[in-house]
């Protein structure tokens, strides 16, 4: 079973969640912020997907299912188990291993350039995706240190760590390459508060995603591919029907 975490009504998780259901496998959503249960061991899980949310990871402290999430993240990747990240769910991972998150000096809505490195450009989990494209970012805090070992695989002056790997199957991505294209208007929506402060308006991201989708859907159903072909585990797939 694949865990998946979700942390707002919006924020589910898209086509990574459909990719994963037609490669075969079984998927679980939970919603610790309203008093889900996590699994108590790890007997059962084959792997975690963490969404965003609105959350911040610099409040942890005041909510306890944000730690509960942090020491099931810990237990997983220690068991070499696949724990996916997006957006608040990477900064959860950072902070879970060792990292550091704070708040953005001004917030990232929209799309943004997304470059990959010289470690991002030989990652097999990013296999067939562009060196450079535009990707959909809604954050208000950034991980200003990966935990100790991992490798920072994309990033740019304007968002410094937009990938991360640690150890085998952890990736953290910063970015919101789960959404269709009504998961990205959703999103966009819920952000108008914090496109004034990075300078930006909701009519101009708009033209963005106009301009922007179809590339980007593109690029994104490749890393869903990716991650669900190379990271989650073959023998827990469903039996498939002949």
């Amino acid at each position: 079973m694949i865990f998946t975490l979700q942390h707002s009504d919006e924020g589910h998780s898209g086509r990574l969640g459909a990719t994963l259901r037609d490669q075969g496998f079984k998927i679980q959503t939970l919603r610790p912020d309203r008093g889900d249960a996590l699994p108590l061991d790890l007997d059962e899980v084959d792997g975690l997907v963490l969404l965003g949310g609105p959350a911040n990871v610099t409040d942890i402290d005041k909510h306890a299912w944000m730690q509960r999430e942090v020491e099931l993240i810990k237990a997983a990747h220690a068991a070499e188990l696949p724990v996916i990240g997006i957006c608040l769910g990477a900064q959860l991972i950072a902070h879970a291993l060792g990292g550091k998150v704070q708040p953005r000096e001004k917030p990232a809505v929209g799309f943004y350039p997304m470059g990959l490195n010289a470690a991002g450009q030989v990652e097999p989990m990013l296999g067939g995706v562009p060196w450079a494209h535009q990707q959909v970012f809604s954050c208000g805090q950034e991980i200003a240190q990966v935990p100790p070992g991992a490798a920072v695989l994309s990033g740019t002056p304007q968002i410094k760590t937009q990938i991360f790997r640690a150890g085998i199957r952890t990736y953290g991505f910063l970015c919101h390459f789960e959404c269709d294209r009504p998961m990205v208007d959703a999103l966009m929506n819920e952000c108008k508060g914090n496109m004034e402060k990075c300078g930006t308006t909701p009519s101009e991201v708009r033209v963005q995603a106009d301009q922007e989708y179809d590339r980007y859907a593109r690029v994104s159903d490749r890393i869903c591919v990716n991650l669900a072909t190379l990271c989650f585990p073959l023998q827990r797939r469903l039996p498939v029907a002949h």
